[in-house]
């Protein structure tokens, strides 16, 4: 049985007083095999036509807003809870696109049928928490426990491209096997450009969930590959040659999977900040396609993070978030920045000017996750001197996360006499390449240089 929190039982008591018969579908039921906790609860209600009635009964727990014309879609947030309250449905595609349905919602549906629309078997299990029975009739149970990713109908699942991009991403979060013929339907919808009618925003959120919920993201790539659905800024990757000094694990693309596998285990669990890291990782080397020669015998990739047209190129066909982009450039332009600062031993100065460019945080997260994407002794050691040494030292200079702020300011400026115009911006950005480089230490120190400045 799956247990359900006294507060949402409430619910249910609402919906049975008002002759519905509900059960729970979907992921809420599927996590309940995997033994993982989930907060999304879908319900689907049977018995009734209509949920007008039974939203004004809800509301008098929480807030309901009814969702999606004619799809008979009720959403409220109770009690930490995000429930989806619907009538069983059946639809059929019309169009392109993923409102191009014709949806009819029949609460006298038998669940096989309702649950035929659904995409695998795994989801496509419904519980009865009034006898504590589970309806299965697509095997889920089964697939779940031998690990598989099945389809339920050739038919119902081109309807939703997406669904290709879906059997991706939970493979990689369960570590489950897709069935043979539901990647040979996927690869055939790939083939015919069926993925080409989602839009971006779509896409990302599907490679959001491989790269955030994932403990081995690699795994989901690796299932794309064998569908021929790489985008081909990953694609080109494989087969360029690397140096096996320092890369003996295989070529840029080997490096690339296990690099975005170190970066999961290297995760802060705040999402926006996570999905930019993992992308700067997936996307920090895509320069040596172009940048990778053979130089006196030995492959180099010499400039190759300051090639970020591939990486721009790969970040719009899933975002036209600008700022998404700004924050991604900087970590992989400077991605090699770590190593060569401890290699060089480079003092305060060059980590101040660091800060400026890039997070040294977020950068050293990057760094230590391209160092253990390889299989070298200290990357399987998990150790990365470099980064520790660089965090520890802008820690030390209070520049983890920032920039320096400047000590001199209009003020200053305006206190020695002197009137806002272009000059201002010449003598400030003096002033501050001044204070990067150790010369100016402080508000008093500045206003003494600003001083000498003015009567030199």
């Amino acid at each position: 049985m799956i247990k359900i929190p006294e507060s949402i039982e409430k619910v249910f008591t609402v919906l049975f007083e008002h002759g519905a018969y509900p059960l729970i579908v979907g992921g809420f039921v599927r996590d309940h095999f995997l033994k993982k906790q989930s907060k999304d609860i879908d319900i689907e209600v049977y018995g009734i036509n209509s949920l007008k009635k039974l939203q004004k009964a809800l509301e008098e727990l929480a807030p309901v807003h009814e969702v999606g014309k004619n799809f008979g879609v009720l959403k409220m947030d109770y009690d930490g809870y995000d429930l989806d309250i619907s009538l069983p449905r059946t639809e059929r595609k019309t169009g392109k696109g993923h409102t191009g349905f014709e949806v009819q919602t029949n609460g006298q549906l038998d669940f096989k049928t309702a649950a035929k629309r659904r995409d695998f078997t795994m989801n496509a299990i419904g519980y009865d928490t009034r006898s504590g029975y589970f309806i299965d009739p697509y095997e889920g149970q089964k697939d779940i426990k031998e690990g598989i990713i099945r389809h339920i109908n050739d038919d119902t699942f081109i309807e939703d491209p997406l669904r290709v991009l879906r059997a991706v991403q939970f493979s990689a979060r369960f570590n489950f096997k897709l069935d043979t013929n539901t990647l040979k339907l996927c690869q055939h919808m790939i083939k015919e450009k069926m993925l080409d009618e989602l839009p971006s925003e779509r896409i990302f959120e599907e490679y959001k969930k491989l790269l955030l919920k994932a403990n081995k993201p690699s795994l989901g790539f690796e299932l794309l590959d064998k569908m021929n659905g790489l985008y081909p800024e990953l694609k080109e990757l494989q087969g360029v040659e690397q140096d096996k000094t320092y890369h003996p694990e295989g070529d840029v693309w080997v490096h690339t999977m296990m690099s975005i596998d170190a970066m999961a285990e290297l995760r802060t669990t705040d999402n926006k900040r996570d999905i930019i890291l993992m992308l700067a990782t997936l996307c920090h080397d895509f320069g040596k396609v172009e940048a990778t020669e053979l130089v006196d015998g030995k492959i180099r990739s010499i400039g190759h993070e300051n090639i970020l047209k591939p990486s721009q190129t790969f970040i719009q066909r899933l975002s036209d978030e600008k700022a998404l982009l700004e924050e991604i450039e900087p970590l992989i332009k400077e991605h090699l920045m770590p190593s060569a600062l401890f290699k060089q031993k480079s003092k305060d100065p060059a980590i101040r000017r660091l800060s400026t460019r890039v997070n040294i945080e977020n950068l050293v997260l990057v760094a230590s996750a391209d160092h253990f994407g390889r299989t070298t002794k200290d990357a399987k050691a998990k150790k990365y001197e470099a980064g520790e040494w660089l965090l520890a030292r802008a820690k030390k200079l209070k520049i983890k996360n920032t920039q320096p702020e400047p000590f001199l300011l209009g003020r200053h400026l305006i206190n020695e006499g002197m009137k806002p115009g272009l000059e201002f911006k010449v003598i400030l950005k003096e002033a501050y390449e001044n204070q990067l480089d150790g010369k100016i230490r402080g508000e008093k120190s500045a206003i003494n240089w600003l001083k000498k400045y003015l009567n030199t």
